[in-house]
């Protein structure tokens, strides 16, 4: 065990953190550092940009571009109003109806974009002034928000799982995709609970019941919408084609969905979108590339090797250990973002997991759905920020009421945890 590696390695990436270096060059820069210290610096370097080449090199990789752009496009083409309007005729007579509203349309809108952040700036940028001018506290409904936008990354189409099942080894897209329905239901329906409890004792008040004819009236409005999940999902399981393939055609969708159906984007709009699609897709790659040279790393260090052990020593009951794992996560999360801790600690974690009879489905959303309350949570919680902003509050405002909200979630993290049919039963039942 090459100790002053592994303490070259993360010492460099925490300083190089603490000193605003973006991400995806700590971790590159990390990987370099500490390989140098056992193969000499040329060869170092190629080690780092074989590694960055080969992270890439991924046909399955091709579907985050394509979802991202396809979520560009339906977040500027309208896609947020129609599911918001769908959303209040279904919960519209739940107490305190429009913190219900923003939790489904987070979900819906959520699993659509393949973003939590597009999903809070999109719906809580539509509900904040509805829910001011009913009389809702400001903090509250920006928590509610925060907090639920993220349920759209365990819903699928999720990027957050595409880049699960490239670090995992191949775990199937296709069941990480059906494992994610019931999880995410999950986590917005225990919001929905403290929601209705807090709404209760502050007397908010409750929407009125909407008619048969505005119900299908909006749901009809609605439908083109939801059938871009219709269409990925039900070609995936059908063998229709593949999660890449799915993704080309959710573009296709969109663009016609957007540009002429609802005619919300424009064609001088699209250089634009496709811009800014190019740049997150960078960003991504550029992590997923950099990230496979801080696994070897680790790998050449035995890293992972010593917390297998460790995590054993500690117990072999398998509760215990995904218990620990869980506490690390949610540490893990209030200090980097989902993609990279995904690509660093998945690795680490799963060979563990999977030693204990854990499969690997059940452990994706299980890491997925923990690393998910880390973006609504300070410091770096980007969801936290953009639902901040939205609702024109500071984040001092918005911690005291997010309290319970995490309390919830974690809740509903620890029932994902330890009744893995919840993640497993829909594979099983569709794939096998």
């Amino acid at each position: 065990m090459d100790w002053y590696v592994i303490a070259a390695l993360f010492g460099t990436f925490a300083i190089l953190l603490v000193l605003s270096v973006p991400v995806s060059f700590a971790i590159g820069l990390s990987s370099l550092v500490a390989i140098t210290m056992t193969l000499p610096p040329a060869a170092a370097i190629t080690v780092v940009a074989q590694r960055m080449a080969v992270g890439v090199d991924n046909f399955s990789l091709l579907a985050i571009p394509f979802f991202i752009l396809a979520g560009n496009m339906m977040n500027q083409g309208g896609i947020a109003a129609r599911l918001i309007k769908l959303a209040q005729v279904i919960g519209g007579r739940l107490p305190g109806s429009l913190m219900h509203v923003n939790i489904m349309a987070n979900m819906l809108f959520g699993a659509i974009s393949g973003s939590a952040v597009a999903s809070a700036a999109a719906v809580g940028g539509t509900m904040a002034p509805m829910q001011r001018k009913e009389g809702y506290d400001p903090e509250l409904s920006a928590a509610v928000n925060i907090a639920s936008c993220p349920s759209g990354l365990l819903i699928p189409p999720s990027n957050t799982l595409i880049v699960y099942s490239l670090v995992s080894g191949g775990t199937s897209i296709a069941a990480l995709f059906l494992a994610g329905y019931i999880p995410g239901i999950i986590m917005g329906a225990s919001l929905m609970v403290v929601s209705a409890v807090i709404a209760k004792r502050k007397g908010y008040p409750v929407a009125p019941r909407p008619t048969w004819r505005e119900f299908f009236d909006t749901a009809w409005k609605a439908i083109p919408s939801l059938m871009l999940v219709v269409i990925i999902m039900g070609g995936i399981i059908a063998g229709i084609f593949t999660a890449t393939e799915a993704s080309a055609i959710a573009v296709l969708y969109s663009f016609i969905l957007a540009v002429v159906i609802y005619r919300e984007v424009g064609f001088k709009q699209l250089p634009k979108i496709i811009l800014d699609s190019a740049v997150t897709t960078s960003i991504v790659l550029l992590l997923i590339g950099v990230s496979m040279g801080m696994s070897w790393a680790m790998a050449n260090a035995d890293l992972p090797y010593l917390i297998a052990d460790t995590l054993m020593a500690l117990s072999d009951n398998p509760l215990t250990i995904l218990l620990v794992i869980n506490v690390i996560l949610l540490i893990v999360g209030v200090f980097m973002d989902m993609t990279p801790a995904i690509l660093i600690f998945t690795p680490i974690f799963l060979p563990v997991a999977m030693s204990m009879g854990i499969d690997p489905v059940h452990f994706g959303i299980i890491m997925t759905f923990n690393l998910a309350i880390g973006i609504c949570t300070p410091p770096v919680g980007s969801a936290l920020f953009v639902g901040c902003s939205v609702g024109d509050v500071s984040i001092n405002q918005v911690l005291k009421p997010l309290l319970p909200m995490y309390l919830a979630l974690i809740s509903a993290l620890a029932l994902v945890t330890y009744l893995p049919q919840l993640s497993l039963w829909l594979p099983a039942l569709i794939l096998e």
